[in-house]
């Protein structure tokens, strides 16, 4: 999925009763959350009154804020598991505890499968698959010590549920990760809930290098049934409804959000046809 940010988030409205508002004084880490999907995911914590740690290699131009509140940047390659060490390290040295976390580093640039060199599908796998199995077995450590035990919340993508050419390596990773979130969510439970949320085309700064210009933005935006694009806050909305005491049930689950998916490629060619044999 493209990375970027969404500066609207900014001007969200409160959250209400039962939708994140008991997040006050919850510890949550949100890995690649400076930018892109994460800096949505990690605004909408922070409006909901949540103590949040992000983590990037780089440290960014301006840190998520919002509401006098802003993140706590550690930096760090979640490749690496000493990193990763240090990333809840800090989170319970700052805060104490780790109610919540968010695997959101991933991506992948275009590939073809044919040509890609071991080395990148490698590099793919671990970033999108490793890289969330590492950090999960981390925070459960703590979780599991906690009265209230914790909640991770794994950001998958549609790419793992369907075919994903030119991406091949991407959606394997995302494939495996939504069957390692039902694998811990077994392990893990009762302490622990895992979920997986399979994000569809999401609209961020970078959303020009993936889909064109704005009529291109446009056109892809006109194929899905709710005829728009997600945006950074609905990922970060459907954080909030996982990590709430509305979804005390609801584990090991891989909730797609994708606006009600792709128009099936036939119904456009069956039109097509009809439309040549009718003229």
């Amino acid at each position: 999925m493209p990375a970027g940010n969404d500066k609207s988030l900014e001007k969200r409205t409160p959250t209400g009763p039962g939708m994140g508002s008991e997040m006050k004084g919850k510890s949550v880490i949100v890995t690649g959350g400076t930018r892109g999907i994460g800096r949505g995911i990690s605004l909408r914590f922070l409006e909901a009154g949540a103590d949040v740690v992000v983590c990037g290699r780089k440290p960014p131009q301006a840190l998520p804020a919002t509401r006098g509140r802003e993140a706590l940047f550690v930096q760090a390659d979640v490749r690496e598991v000493e990193q990763i060490e240090k990333v809840v390290g800090v989170s319970l040295e700052r805060f104490g505890k780790l109610d919540v976390l968010i695997n959101n580093a991933g991506g992948a640039p275009p590939a073809e499968a044919a040509t890609a060199s071991p080395r990148f599908s490698e590099a793919i796998i671990r970033l999108n698959l490793i890289a969330p199995l590492n950090f999960a077995q981390q925070a459960n450590a703590v979780m599991q010590t906690q009265d209230r035990g914790g909640t991770i919340i794994n950001i998958a993508s549609v790419s793992g549920l369907r075919p994903s050419p030119g991406t091949a390596a991407y959606g394997a990773a995302k494939a495996g990760l939504i069957n390692l979130t039902q694998s811990l969510a077994v392990e893990w439970a009762p302490k622990v809930r895992v979920n997986a949320i399979a994000a569809g085309m999401i609209r961020t700064e970078q959303a020009e290098l993936h889909y064109g210009d704005r009529k291109g933005i446009a056109a892809v935006a006109a194929t899905v049934p709710l005829e728009r694009l997600g945006e950074s806050r609905d990922v970060g909305d459907l954080c909030l409804f996982l990590c709430s005491p509305m979804s005390s049930y609801i584990s090991g689950a891989a909730i797609v959000l994708h606006g009600g998916g792709e128009k099936p490629a036939f119904l456009d060619a069956a039109k097509n046809t009809r439309k040549r044999d009718e003229e």
